[in-house]
């Protein structure tokens, strides 16, 4: 057995084996350490043989432990600290457990048994830290301060070496036990510095994740005490030191995409675009990258960090949208930021990359990613911005062909109320017609913007057309009333299913009026023109070529009216809060609002007179 754990310490559990081997090695050493334990344990303690029983406890309690049976562990460590009363002739310990391990290390004193208590006490300690159990270290944790001071000074090491040497019966610790309390030290001012930030008490936090930083440990754990540091520093609301933070754990661990993130975050809150844009980039090249482990200092193998950082507070820190969010939302940034062409091909690289099985980098927490349909028409959307017409229309082809024979025939919506007598999965059947067939309106009405770049009139037209007579099949039933064609009052809360129906509505409408009024057919173009402020009233291309067709009708004093109407129009959202396909169109016929204003001084004198 003294060979079995001078082996494992040695080959490091696995740079030399492949995970399978190791855990079978794992469990195969657990077993013979119990067996041992057992035919140990089934004699009456003697105080000459505690040092070989609790080197043994600890081999076999490591071992529970790196299986993540941490009761087990428990039971094992309370038993074999029980038996420590009987070598001492003290009385029996107290069940609670910092009351338990205070009498137990005051009862072995300065005797050879002390550091064999304290040992085990460590492995109390991970166990704690392992299931999140940080009050209970609070409590104790002056006396964890002590065995931390004075393991970590080598005294006791030396006089166990001696006694080894004295005698061969005694095994080697399957983990070197000075690695174990400096993991221990600092992976408790990790949490318990996760766990202050998470309540509120960043200043708290940060004196504990400072000091953290200086203490030998691998470049994973320092990043992490510069990654929290930060995020402290971010909640008391000093960015500049926050990001400088971010910094330093990046050149600690240049795989901390944590702090990438988080710095992105803080580009994003300051409105610095270009930077958050670089940021996006190197978080999403970073993500893509195969996964490095880095390699544990020697002698800790068997307990990795990752099993003593389970809290949920320091996962939700930790914690980066995947790599494909990332992507789309480095591609919808720099589209909406004058980086079209970039944009676009962000855009094609999410597509292919959802039709592909290999999704590198996948992280958990973050945004999710929209619905492929509402992919496909961002990056519809974008082609178009973009001056290329034919892919945008192939992509909407795609929505079309695959999900035009889904449809329902017609549509209802309901106020929630009016939805709470039904099943869940009735609600989820209307939701999925719903959105079908806002998709498909939505491909519709950027074919037709296709056409109206292309200047083909009368395709433009006809396009339109479908994206209205689709739309018109949509009801919608408020309490007590009978289902009825929503219009611009009912629209509540922005990015509702009802808002973008209108918003689609408004639009068609708005390219159809324009398409006829290019082919000289004024009185259908003003119809639909009129029909799109009705359906959304802030649509300004509509309002501005409503007023250049009562111009070109003669009826001048409505036009500026028109116009001006127009102009004064705040909406209430912002336009980049909306999805790129409800964006109004760049292309095609636009009017100079300049120009229409010196026609309105030049028309003013006419008017006065």
């Amino acid at each position: 057995m003294k060979e079995q754990g001078w082996k494992w310490e040695q080959e490091g559990g696995g740079d030399t084996l492949t995970r399978n081997q190791n855990h079978t090695r794992l469990i195969w050493c657990s077993s013979e350490f119990h067996k041992l334990l057992r035919k140990i344990q089934g004699i009456p303690p003697i105080a000459d043989h505690t040092q070989l029983e609790l080197t043994v406890v600890f081999n076999a309690c490591l071992c529970l432990i790196a299986q993540s049976q941490f009761l087990e562990a428990e039971s094992l460590l309370t038993q074999a600290t029980e038996r420590v009363p009987q070598m001492t002739e003290d009385g029996p310990f107290a069940s609670d457990p910092p009351v338990f391990w205070k009498i137990a290390l005051k009862s072995v004193g300065n005797t050879a048994l002390n550091p064999c208590v304290m040992y085990l006490l460590c492995l109390q300690w991970a166990i704690w830290l392992a299931t999140c159990k940080l009050q209970t270290i609070q409590e104790l944790q002056n006396e964890l301060l002590s065995v931390f001071e004075t393991l970590s000074s080598g005294v006791w090491d030396e006089e166990r070496s001696a006694s080894r040497r004295m005698s061969s019966d005694i095994p080697l610790p399957v983990m070197d036990q000075r690695r174990l309390i400096e993991l221990l030290q600092i992976c408790t001012f990790i949490a318990q510095g996760a766990e202050r930030l998470s309540e509120g008490r960043s200043s708290e936090a940060l004196a504990g994740l400072q000091s953290a930083s200086s203490l030998p440990a691998p470049r994973t754990l320092i990043s992490y005490t510069h990654f929290l540091s930060g995020s402290c520093l971010a909640h008391m609301n000093r960015p500049q030191m926050a990001l400088q933070c971010y910094r330093m754990a990046l050149e600690t661990d240049s795989q901390c995409v944590c702090a990438l993130y988080q710095s992105m975050l803080i580009y994003r809150q300051h409105g610095n675009t270009q930077a958050e844009i670089q940021a996006l980039r190197l978080l999403h090249s970073t993500l893509m990258l195969p996964s490095a482990t880095e390699a544990s200092p020697a002698g800790t193998h068997l307990l990795p960090s990752s099993l003593l950082l389970q809290s949920q507070s320091l996962s939700s820190l930790l914690s980066v949208p995947s790599a494909l969010s990332v992507l789309h939302s480095l591609a919808l940034k720099c589209v909406l930021h004058e980086r079209v062409a970039e944009g676009v091909e962000y855009y094609l690289d999410l597509l292919a990359a959802l039709h592909t099985e290999d999704q590198h980098g996948v992280h958990a927490g973050g945004p999710s990613l929209p619905k492929l349909p509402e992919l496909y028409l961002q990056a519809g959307a974008a082609l178009l911005m973009a001056r290329r017409p034919a892919d945008c229309m192939a992509l909407c082809d795609e929505i079309i062909t695959t999900t035009l024979e889904l449809l329902p025939k017609k549509v209802v919506l309901k106020e929630p109320e009016e939805c709470e007598g039904e099943t869940r999965a009735a609600c989820a059947e209307v939701e999925d017609g719903v959105w079908m067939l806002l998709w498909v309106g939505a491909a519709y009405l950027l074919q037709g913007h296709c056409h109206t770049h292309l200047r083909d009139w009368e395709q433009a037209v006809t396009t339109y057309t479908r994206c209205i007579n689709l739309l018109v099949k949509v009801r919608f039933k408020k309490r007590g009333c009978q289902p009825q064609i929503p219009s611009a009052d009912m629209v509540g809360m922005q990015g509702t299913n009802l808002c973008i129906l209108q918003r689609l509505k408004g639009l068609s409408l708005a390219g159809r009026g324009i398409s006829f009024t290019q082919t000289d057919q004024l009185r259908e173009g003003l119809r639909d023109l009129q029909l799109s402020i009705q359906a959304l009233p802030e649509g300004k291309c509509a309002g501005l070529w409503c007023g250049e067709v009562l111009w070109r009708l003669g009826r001048k004093r409505e036009a500026v009216a028109c116009w001006e109407k127009t102009w004064s129009f705040t909406p209430h959202f912002s336009v980049q809060s909306l999805s790129l396909y409800l964006q109004e169109p760049q292309s095609g016929p636009l009017l100079d609002s300049t120009e229409l204003r010196c026609r309105i001084e030049e028309l003013c004198p006419t008017l006065s007179g």
